[in-house]
């Protein structure tokens, strides 16, 4: 089990995690939530040593990390999958972490073929797709087969078969008696995999509770109902009747009604008295992602903006040199270019003519005509 008793962690001026308590059971797969920027990763660091806390205390199994006996053989943890040297094969890492931890050879072949990078075993880490460098973090946490696992955003990276594979992975090991402790964005996901969610929001504790009662508590589930188009006045008769038994209606674009306030069964009778049939009449839960946003809305760090694109279609008008904004020029005849008239040519207009021999023949012309 995991425990963190009014954990705090500073930074300078920064408070990265403020006074965190919360336990993490065996048996479960525990997901832990939050913006970022909330402190999920510090606070994983903490759990297992690589940050020391300000205040506070984080216990695995009753000791800190540190004082852990052969820490590898307790605890598994994939916090960040990049942290191999590239130039190592992936056997050979692996085998070097078994060597320090007292782990047998074996080991290393069993864990790579559970992550399935068996085939993989002699390439080098440098050369490995995001994916596979999950798959050799996860295979590092399993390979002291302890009974307290963390990860860090395991599927990052993962194709749809990896993601399935993890998920059943996870929920095996905690079916197996062991803590499961997994940082996750992917709320569907966490929907998939946790029974149970603790929440953070600017290092502080929001929720710690079963994912059920956590969507059940941050949200707010709907009736959708849909009277027969062969009766136009149907929906209005159904609205009036919702109403007036205490339901909250409001139309939806595609003409369907949202009621809450009324269960299934009350509106089914409601629109049989009133003599409306009805063509969907069905429940709406909230997904675990809309009670996640709701929850956390006000505890969300970096926000985004619509994007104003800065004019890049338009010219800015005071960058316009001054002679811009002048009356335009005349236009230019396309049948030519008339030039001042020489010197000479009696006041005519000079025609500039599209073959230079009429130009040679037009300058000797007005040669003579000035002797």
């Amino acid at each position: 089990m995991i425990e963190a008793v009014g954990l705090t962690k500073r930074f300078g001026a920064k408070t990265a995690v403020d006074q965190l308590s919360f336990q993490v059971k065996p048996g479960h797969v525990t997901g832990f939530l939050g913006p970022n920027g909330s402190g999920k990763s510090t606070t994983m660091r903490m759990i297992v040593g690589l940050d020391r806390p300000t205040s506070g205390r984080v216990t695995i199994n009753g000791l800190p990390f540190r004082e852990l006996p052969n820490a590898q053989r307790h605890v598994g943890a994939l916090l960040d999958a990049k942290a191999v040297h590239g130039g190592r094969r992936a056997r050979t890492h692996l085998l070097s972490i078994a060597q320090l931890s007292g782990i047998p050879e074996k080991r290393v072949d069993e864990v790579l073929a559970v992550v399935g990078l068996q085939d993989a075993a002699r390439q080098r880490t440098k050369g490995f797709s995001l994916g596979m460098g999950q798959r050799l973090g996860i295979a590092t946490a399993l390979l002291g087969d302890p009974q307290v696992l963390l990860f860090d955003e395991p599927v990052n990276g993962l194709d749809p078969e990896g993601i399935l594979w993890v998920r059943n992975l996870m929920r095996r090991l905690a079916a197996e008696g062991r803590t499961v402790f997994v940082s996750s964005h992917l709320m569907s996901e966490m929907a998939l995999t946790a029974d149970h969610l603790i929440v953070i929001g600017r290092g502080r504790l929001l929720a710690d509770m079963g994912t059920q009662e956590f969507i059940a508590h941050n949200s707010a589930g709907f009736a959708r109902v849909r009277a027969a188009d062969t009766d136009p006045d149907g929906r209005e008769t159904l609205g009036r009747a919702l109403s007036k038994a205490g339901g909250r209606v409001l139309q939806e674009p595609d003409g369907a009604l949202r009621v809450t306030g009324l269960e299934l069964p009350g509106i089914s009778d409601l629109a049989h008295a009133a003599g409306v049939r009805l063509w969907e009449l069905s429940p709406h839960r909230a997904s675990l992602e809309e009670a996640y946003m709701r929850m956390t809305q006000s505890a969300v760090e970096y926000t985004s903006t619509e994007d104003p694109r800065a004019e890049l279609w338009e010219q800015d008008p005071l960058a316009l040199p001054a002679w811009e904004d002048g009356p335009s020029a005349p236009e230019v005849p396309q049948a030519g270019f008339f030039a001042p008239p020489p010197p000479g040519a009696g006041g005519k207009p000079f025609l500039m003519p599209s073959n230079p021999g009429e130009l040679a023949s037009t300058a000797k012309d007005s040669a003579e005509d000035t002797r």
